[in-house]
């Protein structure tokens, strides 16, 4: 993500509250664009930006407007993407190419990316002929790959070169690109041999070999990369840029730790709408009814899930009329077989996506997660058993009430667990099996198995 490149030395951090919203709306209304224009001179774009997500449609077009090409470009990458859309779509191709033509490489794709076909070929072809050919090769990959997030913005030197040379190369580049950690030699055929900080180039003399002080062991990727495998790589091995290199290791680009910040954070919100049954889409539309065709899914599997509990408790009919005690605890079990098993789901989940849980660990990390689930439920079981002592004289239903528990905390986290792994197995996304799918089910175990032990030890 593009940083404030003004010649300012300190910005405060600026609370955006519903009184600067306020002023701002009011300021709008009256087309005050001088005084707008004093008040976002000491403004971050991140903090523009947060204004602009926060104004309705015609103001926030009304205050984007009045931003020059360069901030306009890094306050329209922080801009919530549904709020983008629509900023995108009104304002003319002309203005959209002036702005794309200030953004780094890899941020002007992402916007370009967003565009309808008609206009991101006018930007193409409008924006400096280097700048288009970069863009054309950068479109090429998935936006959610190495390639998509990569910058083709990076600074090299040849291997036969010395730390003069490199010294140069940054000082050339300087202006033009932002944030430069490494500096990497290539051979004559562009494949990447090595990268050289920039603490070498300052303790070493000027005309010492740039093979002399460059690394070798070196850590890089290809454009197919998923971003949270590069996310993950970057964590892993303490990264701040990480090279990206074709089939034959000819260096195409970098990926620095300001882009895999990005990376992490829609992961995570991805992850998220996941857990609640929900999908990108809801983010990126206003409409009522695109929100209420996207969750209304999950909620039908929960209606029939639950209806499959009635039917379930009907056949225990018998069981629930001789001990009619058995119904009270009925939301009980539901959530404790639910929350265990969410608990389980998630923490897998997380270890699956963080690439800490291993699919051939399968066996050890359910086996860890049984010992886990049978401590909870034993101090559960126990605390309940205790604490329904005090209230009820049934010292058997006491008994059965508390073992029940234990075996639907046992069952409800095993199925938790295994379920995201049998999913990985199948290559599809684990975060799947959290929220609706893996409560509704424990619902319905849980409540087949209190009612399964009280009818075996009260009916039968």
């Amino acid at each position: 993500m593009s940083e404030n490149n003004h010649n300012i030395t300190v910005k405060d951090v600026i609370k955006i509250d519903s009184e600067l919203l306020d002023n701002i709306s009011t300021l709008i209304e009256g087309k005050s664009a001088q005084s707008l224009l004093n008040i976002l001179a000491d403004l971050h774009p991140a903090d523009i930006a947060e204004l602009i997500n926060n104004l309705d449609n015609e103001e926030a077009h009304y205050l984007f407007e009045l931003l020059d090409n360069e901030v306009a470009g890094e306050v329209l990458l922080e801009i919530d993407e549904n709020r983008r859309e629509k900023i995108l779509n009104k304002i003319d191709a002309e203005k959209i190419t002036d702005i794309v033509d200030e953004l780094e490489a890899d941020d002007a794709t992402d916007i370009v990316s967003e565009l309808p076909d008609r206009i991101a070929e006018h930007v193409l072809k409008n924006i400096d002929i280097e700048d288009s050919e970069e863009l054309k090769e950068l479109l090429q990959y998935p936006e959610d790959s190495a390639g998509g997030i990569m910058s083709s913005d990076f600074v090299w030197v040849n291997e036969k070169g010395t730390l003069k040379n490199a010294i140069r190369e940054v000082r050339k580049h300087a202006d033009e690109f932002e944030n430069i950690y490494h500096i990497y030699v290539l051979n004559d055929e562009g494949e990447l041999k090595g990268l050289v900080k920039l603490k070498s180039l300052l303790i070493n003399p000027l005309k010492q070999k740039i093979t002399s002080v460059m690394e070798e062991d070196l850590i890089y990727v290809t454009p197919e990369v998923d971003q949270e495998e590069v996310a993950n790589i970057m964590k892993k091995y303490d990264l701040v840029a990480l090279p990206v290199v074709d089939a034959k290791k000819r260096m195409l680009g970098r990926i620095t730790i300001d882009d895999i910040v990005d990376v992490i954070h829609e992961e995570a919100e991805e992850d998220m709408q996941k857990f609640a049954g929900l999908s990108e889409e809801e983010e990126t539309s206003d409409s009522v009814f695109t929100i209420s065709k996207i969750r209304l899914p999950w909620l039908m599997i929960g209606l029939f899930g639950e209806l499959f509990n009635v039917m379930l408790l009907s056949s225990f009919e018998a069981t629930i009329e001789k001990i009619t005690i058995a119904a009270f605890f009925f939301p009980l079990v539901m959530a404790m077989g639910g929350s265990s098993g969410t608990q389980a789901a998630i923490v897998m989940v997380r270890g699956l996506s963080a690439g800490e849980i291993w699919l051939n660990q399968t066996f050890k990390k359910i086996g860890k997660e049984f010992f886990v689930s049978f401590i909870n439920g034993l101090v559960i079981g126990c605390t309940l058993f205790l604490i329904t002592f005090a209230f009820f004289d049934d010292l058997h239903f006491i008994a059965i009430l508390s073992v029940s528990l234990l075996c639907i905390i046992i069952f409800a986290t095993l199925l938790g667990a295994s379920v995201p792994l049998v999913l990985k197995k199948f290559d599809i996304d684990p975060a799947v099996a959290t929220g609706p799918f893996v409560t509704t089910m424990n619902d319905i175990f849980g409540l087949f198995i209190y009612m399964t032990f009280l009818t075996l030890f009260f009916v039968v």
